[in-house]
């Protein structure tokens, strides 16, 4: 079948499922199978490449499974995250494209303390409930002279997280742990320049609109208590416990929970607190000075 015929028709296939991603879809899934970038992907597609029997068949099941709104990352496998290239698969949250944000400022405030840090000791960073590693492999590559530690609850999450670990972890040192954020880390107490978290913030009574969310993603990852704030609450006390004094503390919360987090830093004591909005203009992060 010619190539760029696969994927007009799968595109269609994808928007009648209600993907809204369907050719970026389409094309991911497609080069994967071919082995080929979408750069490479599109070229072949504008030459006539005929994609043969076996590759085509493999092609066309695996579309039918993200028709059914099987995340796209389960089906390849991977999940691209600022230079990252993470395994991901049932059991661990997807890192989302709006976490990048979030890295960034833990990596800014990383950065500020290795450049003030005396030299025999390395600044240090901790990310709490890292799911597939995501935030702290982004640390941990991006600012190669600090030490990373991360921790994660799930088992199941932590068979896709330690193998995160031994690729990009492991050759810059980074330390992976699984236990509760609400516990981990009393050797780290303060000791630590920077804490990051993408903690659950999902009200319990709430479905999230996307299949690939409510079906595929952990549960574990997702739903934060009530109103959505209580492992948020968690990471403000264990920030506070681990941050040396100037310390940073950056958390991920929903786009309409951004008040109540600042009142919440705010009343737990925490100084220089302040709003965060990502790529699509919507504060969805806060930072906060111990």
């Amino acid at each position: 079948m010619e190539l760029s015929l696969l994927l007009s028709g799968l595109a269609d296939q994808f928007q009648a499922a209600g993907i809204e991603s369907a050719r970026a879809d389409a094309e991911i899934l497609t080069a994967d199978i071919l082995g080929l970038s979408r750069g490479e992907l599109a070229v072949q597609a504008i030459t006539g490449f005929q994609v043969s029997p076996n590759d085509l068949e493999r092609i066309k099941d695996l579309a039918a499974k993200r028709a059914e709104r099987v995340p796209l990352q389960h089906l390849t496998g991977k999940a691209y995250f600022r230079n990252l290239e993470l395994s991901v698969g049932p059991g661990v949250f997807v890192p989302r494209p709006e976490t990048e944000g979030v890295a960034q400022l833990g990596i800014d405030a990383l950065k500020r303390a290795v450049a003030t840090q005396i030299a025999e000791t390395p600044a240090i960073a901790v990310d709490l409930g890292t799911g597939s590693g995501a935030i702290a492999l982004a640390m941990a590559t991006e600012v190669p002279q600090a030490k990373v530690f991360a921790v994660e609850l799930s088992p199941e999450a932590m068979l896709w997280t330690t193998k995160n670990f031994a690729k990009y972890g492991a050759p810059v040192g980074a330390e992976l742990r699984q236990g509760d954020l609400a516990v981990a880390f009393e050797d780290l107490n303060g000791k630590v320049s920077v804490v990051v978290s993408n903690p659950p913030y999902i009200p319990d009574a709430m479905v999230p609109i996307y299949p690939e969310v409510h079906l595929h993603d952990p549960a574990l990852a997702l739903y934060g208590g009530d109103d959505g704030l209580d492992l948020i609450r968690k990471v403000s006390k264990t920030a506070q416990r681990l941050l040396v004094p100037g310390g940073t503390l950056v958390i991920e919360h929903a786009d309409i929970q951004s008040p109540a987090v600042v009142q919440l830093l705010l009343a737990d004591g925490w100084n220089h607190v302040q709003p965060h909005q990502d790529f699509n203009q919507r504060f969805r992060s806060v930072s906060a000075v111990r």
